[in-house]
């Protein structure tokens, strides 16, 4: 399924299935994933980040962004395909405040909803592989 919508999907918003995503439904859709998926506002201390919003799987974070500007997701990915996301779509670019070997930024503006939940999928499938072992 990844590599079919990778390689067969649209860059623009010419594709008639194209449709963003707005943060209520992006919400939703990572509360959705499993009853072991936990939203937290980690960063309430600090005045720049206080309305930053995480999803936890496992106790580790999966997916978060600026409530308040809802311009970047950030999201976990595999570093073998973070060069040929960042190539292939717009939408996905450096990740705001995160490391470049283990986290992608995607634009909701920009992205499709399809690669936006496709890319959230990853994300928590990576944090709860990895951690899920170690319980």
């Amino acid at each position: 399924r990844w590599r079919r919508y990778l390689f067969h999907s649209s860059r623009c918003a010419a594709n008639r299935d194209y449709r963003v995503v707005n943060i209520e439904e992006y919400r939703d859709y990572c509360l959705s994933l499993g009853a072991d998926v936990e939203e937290r506002m980690p960063f309430g201390a600090f005045q720049a980040a206080s309305s930053v919003v995480a999803f936890y799987v496992c106790g580790h974070i999966f997916s978060y962004f600026d409530a308040a500007r809802f311009s970047v997701v950030n999201l976990k990915c595999q570093l073998e395909r973070i060069a040929a996301l960042r190539e292939r779509f717009v939408a996905v670019g450096k990740p705001y405040n995160g490391s470049e070997r283990h986290w992608i930024g995607v634009n909701p503006s920009l992205a499709d909803v399809r690669l936006l939940r496709l890319l959230t999928l990853n994300s928590f499938l990576i944090v709860r592989a990895k951690y899920k072992r170690r319980r």
